[in-house]
């Protein structure tokens, strides 16, 4: 036979473009609009159902960036298309290409019930099923003008992010507002023939199904008048029958459909505006499920859910019933999708306790997956997390975006930093918005790196990013797809049930140790500093806020904070979305976020002074509140005392120019560039600084990554660097100098200072930036020789390696650490800390002459300036606090990491305050005082190993005990832990290296 693949295949796109995609509404009339604009945000439903409009013609143009229009459309069903489905077919002027991206609509009838929302994919609102002919027809329509930040040319600067200079040009043209008659018939046929056609594409040549489905769209195409589409699309369906109807192989790959709708919290919006793409995506899916007996649905982030509660609930209320149906399943147990590499060990834990807490209140459902399809990386502490939150199962997308290494498994099991495993899952469709075309799920089976040991993958279905959802065509295309030979099969499940079969099937999947690293959006662990900063900070105050106000509501009966701290909290942890803390949004967000961390520092400063207060008493004494969770000065972790100073620190003028500063501890030297050419530790008669280098180096670089400005540096921005070495004035300043310098358009103030009786250089950097599409680094060259490094991460550390001789350990060139990055010989060993970054990256090379010793270099990540998607990003004046920690073992590292993100407090009372728990042991860090969240008064203490070793500690507290129990993070018994040994008010323990424990306390 000759080969006429290509003239059928060609026939058969033509006649769906051209001829079958529109005969699915074969006539038309037109509907009545008018529209009102509100003069500013967003109104409420009453008033913009009740505006005055005025007319608008389809062909208008419409909507100001970020307004929101209220369209009605009104109109009368011809009495001739009585017995015919008729819907109201709304365009606002949508690109199909683009859902979740640019303008969308919330439909209402006129008592303000929601009916379901419109965006690109999904412009159709059922009218009736059949119509009787002559009703009467009124809709609203809520329409956001959101403008299309990430358009056909990527990553072009524009001023459209940010409300405040997107300017009043209407954005969008009204294409259609049309009452129509949907042929069903055409519309099924439509789907056959796309699923027919999208998989004998991916058939081989030479297989014969494919030749089998080809023949059978032939005779289809063939039993098709082009005159009369209507008319005999019924014939060409039975020419169809046979294909559609063959059973797939025993051996096809299996895949979990999940209806989703993957919402970012912000991005190319505000957060204001996910209030309403929740609201529109949630009423669709509502809508769908109704219509669709076997299509199940998942909603992640319960901020989403919790948005929907508060501002829809009428929304709300038919998202209830479709919970209760089990059909509308809640997922992944977090307050939002959140970063995982930068949030710390408490914002981490909360993410799960908020979030599977608000499940379970609401509808007793407690997750047992972490679902993050779109986060940045995962960092190597998570496992023990999730599992102390009480779930089991995790499952990402993003990995499949690294750039040079390919991910070796689909199903696995993740061992974290402590030994955790958890059973882990990526999806081999290779995205988070499957909608069932042929190429996605022939990829799947393909792309599958588990054939032969398992057959299960999951899918989440439906359009998303900016939402959106499963469409009744995706659902359409899912069905032919249950079994149908040469495809995958597709069934609708939940994630629990997907996990139970694959965990069922594949008992022992590969194990992978270690952070999962995304090859990729490295530079989100820098772009927006003052977003960092503030979550840092926030994290710290909370701590704060915590420790004290428990501390004084067991001592004082101070009023615990309940309220204050659960809304505070979950403020910080939706900043911490995946496209928020990372600096990936906007400027909207970002300049939003900067008044939210204000905000909440004012707050949580004022819940902090007035426990203090309390706790200090009325008088004139002088006290330091110590907050780390170690003693400084004299005053106990989590006390306050009168602290004790010991030692001096000298400086003084070098012969030879610059200045030394000496302390009896360390002997810093610092030239006249104002670097740091010495940092001698005296007692270990060792030098810290590598031989010809200096420390405090800044670092310039050129920053224009070939896409996604703000989420990546390549490589090859190291191949240009300018040090930052000319100075305008370097004096004396208290126990060190101040350095001010300027490059570009931009200047550097520094204070390099070494107080009495510390083992640290502190080094006070303030940066007045403006600069464009550059990247600033603080650089350390350190004289040791280390062949792997430990930064922080969640409740505990990991270690990295300093060479590269694999491809997976040069793609990490830019990495995460928290407070501290730490290197050592056997011995000794330097720790870099730091208040606010958590970028950075750390390279070795041989001197090749003199000692022919090793330089390591550690470079803290400052600012970056990329242009997209906010072209002001990072412009004005930061402020970050690092220390060089010269004779650092892995402890000094968590100590003075803490230290310098806790400084002491000073309030003048009457007496010193004993802390309400302590712990014998250096290497047991307490992460958490607080009084349980259920308002029992119970005192809870979570604490882990933070040096990476086995310990037995010690664990007092401050108050009389009646009892205590091991809890996860829900502050839950757990029915599987021992019980703890305790005797009196104190607690023995046996922890293994980064082992995580809470323990909760009922009060005498």
């Amino acid at each position: 036979m000759h080969d006429d693949r290509s003239l059928v295949e060609g026939r058969l796109k033509r006649v769906l473009d051209e001829r079958l995609r529109p005969a699915v509404y074969p006539e038309s009339v037109p509907l009545e609009v008018v529209v009102w604009h509100a003069p500013d945000e967003p109104v409420p439903v009453a008033e913009g159902l009740a505006a005055e409009p005025e007319p608008i013609a389809v062909g208008a143009r419409w909507g100001a960036p970020w307004g929101t229009s209220w369209f009605r459309v009104t109109g009368t069903v011809p009495k001739e298309w009585a017995g015919k489905t008729v819907e109201a077919l709304l365009d606002l002027g949508f690109d199909e290409n683009m859902p979740g991206f640019q303008c969308e609509g919330l439909v209402y009838r006129p008592d303000g019930t929601p009916v379901k929302g419109l965006n690109p994919r999904n412009q159709w609102v059922r009218i009736g099923a059949p119509v009787e002919g002559g009703e009467e027809v009124r809709l609203h329509i809520e329409a956001a003008s959101n403008p299309v930040i990430l358009d056909y040319h990527p990553f072009l600067p524009t001023k459209l992010g940010d409300k405040e200079t997107a300017g009043s040009e209407p954005q969008y043209r009204l294409e259609r507002m049309d009452l129509a008659v949907l042929d069903e018939t055409v519309w099924q046929l439509v789907i056959d023939l796309e699923v027919l056609g999208e998989l004998m594409a991916e058939l081989p040549v030479e297989s014969a199904r494919r030749w089998e489905i080809l023949r059978a769209v032939e005779k289809a195409l063939d039993a098709l008048d082009l005159q009369d589409v209507g008319g005999t699309a019924a014939q060409a369906q039975v020419r169809l029958e046979t294909v559609l109807s063959e059973p797939a192989a025993p051996s096809a790959h299996r895949i979990s459909a999940v209806g989703h709708a993957h919402i970012d919290s912000a991005w190319l919006w505000p957060l204001r505006e996910t209030v309403r793409k929740v609201a529109r995506t949630t009423s669709n899916m509502t809508a769908l499920l109704d219509d669709e007996p076997e299509f199940v649905f998942a909603m992640s982030q319960a901020q989403q859910w919790a948005w929907v509660r508060d501002h829809r609930p009428e929304v709300w209320a038919r998202v209830k019933k479709a919970v209760a149906d089990g059909r509308f399943v809640p997922a992944g147990g977090m307050w939002v999708e959140s970063d995982t590499n930068m949030p710390g060990s408490e914002a981490m834990a909360r993410q799960f306790v908020h979030g599977k807490r608000f499940f379970l209140d609401e509808f007793g459902i407690e997750n047992e997956e972490a679902w993050l399809p779109d986060t940045f990386g995962f960092a190597a502490g998570l496992p023990q997390i999730i599992k102390a939150a009480g779930s089991k199962w995790l499952l990402t997308q993003k990995i499949s975006w690294s750039q040079t290494n390919k991910f070796p498994h689909h199903t696995f099991r993740w061992e974290g930093i402590d030994g955790t495993r958890i059973f882990t899952h990526f999806p081999p469709v290779d995205t988070y918005n499957c909608s069932m075309k042929g190429s996605e799920i022939a990829h799947a089976a393909r792309n599958f790196k588990d054939k032969g040991v398992a057959r299960h993958s999951l899918a989440p279905t439906g359009w998303g990013d900016g939402g959106g959802g499963t469409t009744r065509e995706v659902i359409a295309k899912a069905a032919r797809l249950r079994d149908l030979e040469g495809s995958a099969t597709v069934a609708w499940e939940t994630p629990a049930e997907f996990f139970t079969k694959a965990e069922t099937e594949y008992p022992e999947p590969p194990v992978w140790v270690g952070e999962l690293y995304l090859e990729l959006h490295r530079a989100t662990l820098t772009s927006q500093a003052k977003t960092k900063q503030g979550n840092r900070r926030s994290e710290h105050l909370l701590r704060e806020a915590e420790l004290w106000a428990a501390t004084a509501a067991v001592r004082t009966g101070f009023p615990y904070p309940y309220e204050e701290l659960d809304r505070i909290w979950k403020t910080v942890l939706l900043h911490q979305f995946h496209d928020i803390l990372p600096g990936s949004s906007i400027a909207w967000v970002h300049r939003e976020a900067r008044r939210t961390y204000e905000r909440l520092a004012d707050e949580l400063n004022g819940l902090i002074d007035a426990a203090q207060r309390a706790l200090a008493g009325e008088g004139t004494r002088e006290l330091l509140f110590n907050s780390a969770p170690h003693a400084r000065g004299g005053v106990a972790a989590g006390g306050a005392g009168t602290a004790v100073v010991e030692g001096r620190t000298t400086v003084t003028e070098s012969s030879g120019g610059g200045h030394v500063l000496d302390n009896g501890i360390l002997r810093i030297r610092i030239d006249t560039r104002g670097l740091v050419v010495s940092a001698y530790d005296i007692e270990a008669d060792r030098e810290t600084v590598a031989p010809g280098q200096a420390a405090n180096l800044l670092q310039l670089h050129p920053d224009f990554p070939n896409m996604w400005d703000a989420w990546d540096v390549d490589e090859f921005y190291r191949h240009t660097v300018t040090d930052l070495t000319d100075v305008d004035e370097i004096t004396p300043e208290g126990h060190g100098v101040r350095i001010t310098r300027a490059f570009g358009a931009s200047r550097v103030t520094q204070v390099l200072s070494l107080a009495p009786g510390e083992r640290r250089l502190l080094v006070d950097t303030e940066v007045d930036w403006h600069e464009t599409e550059k990247f600033l680094k603080l650089a350390f060259p350190l004289d040791v020789h280390a062949e792997r490094y430990a930064s922080e991460t969640q409740f505990g550390h990991f270690h990295r390696p300093t060479h590269t001789n694999t491809s997976w350990e040069a793609a990490k060139f830019e990495a995460c650490n928290h407070r501290f990055v730490h290197l050592e010989e056997p011995g000794w060993g330097v720790a870099i800390v730091n208040d606010s970054t958590y970028g950075h990256d750390v390279t070795r090379t041989v001197r090749t002459d003199g000692d022919r010793g090793t330089t390591t270099t550690v470079r803290a990540s400052l600012l970056r300036a990329p242009r997209f998607p906010d072209p002001e990003t990072d412009q004005g004046v930061h402020r970050f606090r690092h220390a060089l920690v010269p004779g650092a073992g892995i402890g000094d590292a968590v100590r003075e990491g803490w230290r310098i993100n806790l400084p002491e407090r000073s309030v003048r009372g009457a007496q010193e305050v004993a802390p309400l728990v302590t712990v014998d042991q250096q290497a047991v860090v307490v992460t958490a005082v607080k009084l349980a969240d259920d308002g029992s008064g119970d005192v809870v203490v979570r604490f882990h190993e933070a040096h990476g070793g086995r310990t037995r500690a010690t664990l007092r507290a401050g108050f009389e005990v009646a009892g205590v129990t091991v809890t996860d993070l829900l502050e839950r018994p757990l029915t599987d832990a021992p019980s703890p040994r305790s005797e009196g008010n104190e607690v023995s323990l046996r922890l293994r290296p980064f082992e995580l424990v809470t323990l909760r306390f009922t009060r005498a």
